[in-house]
């Protein structure tokens, strides 16, 4: 059972990486509709940022969370909840982006949170080794 939460936990992972890829998309559309200037390279540059996060995160997630790496477990979780903490207090709670679809993000966050933290758990109360510990023997 711990080996399918990790993976569904990881495909929750990508899933949250599909939509920033998405959301990076929209930000380039953004800044291409501003005037040059230094508004529009900050939005480029945030673009960019939510994209190579969106990349590390499915990687991450693919790679490592779909082991149940004890690496891949808090890199991700510390990035997604740092990355969908600042979208929620700065664009979803002043009304900046509707709730849906502003909340696929967030969604996707915490059910892969819940379901790498379940997997990460079992495997320690269990005994299990994680994919990035050697295995005595």
């Amino acid at each position: 059972m711990t080996g399918i939460t990790a993976k569904l936990g990881a495909v929750f992972y990508v899933i949250w990486g599909l939509v920033h890829i998405k959301a990076a998309h929209g930000l380039l559309e953004l800044g291409q509709s501003l005037d040059p200037g230094m508004v529009q390279a900050r939005v480029y540059q945030d673009a960019w940022n939510i994209l190579m996060s969106a990349i590390a995160v499915i990687l991450i997630g693919i790679l490592m969370n779909w082991r149940n790496s004890t690496t891949g477990y808090w890199i991700n979780l510390v990035l997604v909840t740092v990355l969908d903490i600042a979208f929620v207090l700065f664009v979803i709670v002043p009304g900046y982006a509707p709730l849906w679809p502003g909340l696929e993000g967030p969604i996707a966050w915490v059910i892969a949170a819940v379901l790498s933290t379940l997997a990460f758990t079992s495997r320690r109360r269990t005994g299990l080794p994680a994919a990035t510990e050697k295995v005595p023997g």
